[in-house]
């Protein structure tokens, strides 16, 4: 009885229900937060915007427009799932590596947790797939 109760074993794993959770969950706050921003003031931000991979301002607003506005929408689909998750992934790696330099802690890591859950929750995303509640699971029928 007590295995029962600390398994959850009269509440049945749901994987599918489960990476529909995930990808929601997390693609739609970052669509919200950043990408709509990215989509609607994308002319303002192309003077100002971080170039860490030296390849200018314009593609890597172009790159993270991508990321944040495009894939994220795909990612909700599940729509080429695993490619938008590997997108985002970079994007957001880049940042944190390039632009915020690792910061977790301390003064400037104010969203440092948050890049680690979007890190690890694309990372999840990329490997286990998007689940048979997906365009992606549709398109496999």
């Amino acid at each position: 009885m007590f295995k029962r109760l600390l398994l959850l074993k009269f509440f049945p794993a749901k994987t599918d229900c489960g990476l529909l959770t995930l990808r929601l969950a997390s693609a739609t706050p970052l669509l919200l937060r950043h990408g709509v921003e990215k989509l609607t003031t994308f002319s303002q931000m192309a003077g100002h915007f971080p170039n860490p991979l030296h390849i200018g301002a314009v593609p890597s607003l172009l790159f993270a427009t991508l990321s944040d506005g495009i894939c994220t929408v795909l990612l909700m689909l599940g729509l080429a799932t695993r490619w938008a998750a590997l997108i985002i992934f970079v994007n957001i790696f880049v940042a944190w590596s390039l632009v915020h330099h690792f910061v977790l802690f301390g003064p400037g890591g104010d969203h440092g947790e948050l890049i680690v859950l979007y890190l690890g929750t694309m990372a999840a995303l990329f490997l286990a797939g998007p689940g048979k509640y997906s365009m992606d699971g549709w398109l496999e029928k």
